[in-house]
């Protein structure tokens, strides 16, 4: 699966989403692209998008997304490392236009 992390994702978090291929905002150029144009933009190029923006939801329509979407609870990368494990298996059972919110346990 191609997924794109957003601004906020920590891109350490690719280590442990292998074997999917991982690319980040900032690397795809896309670091200034408003929301509404990074969905459009990441819709032709990437399966699933993982960002930690808690309103995304309601910034954007995302009823008609081919992407998967998974949202982090937080861009705390320590906080992060503690719930691996959580993100992994959601990553892993993601399918087509998802939307997936995740709440650490």
């Amino acid at each position: 699966m191609k997924i794109l992390f957003d601004q906020g994702t920590p891109a350490p978090l690719r280590e442990i989403l292998a074997p999917h291929s991982v690319s980040t905002a900032f690397e795809m150029g896309w670091a200034a692209v408003e929301n509404g144009d990074l969905l459009a933009a990441a819709e032709r190029r990437f399966d699933a998008f993982i960002t930690t923006d808690k309103n995304f939801r309601y910034q954007q329509n995302l009823s008609a997304t081919p992407l998967a979407i998974l949202v982090l609870p937080t861009t705390s990368w320590p906080e992060i490392q503690k719930h691996l494990g959580q993100i992994s298996d959601a990553v892993n059972t993601l399918k087509p236009g998802d939307f997936i919110e995740l709440e650490f346990r």
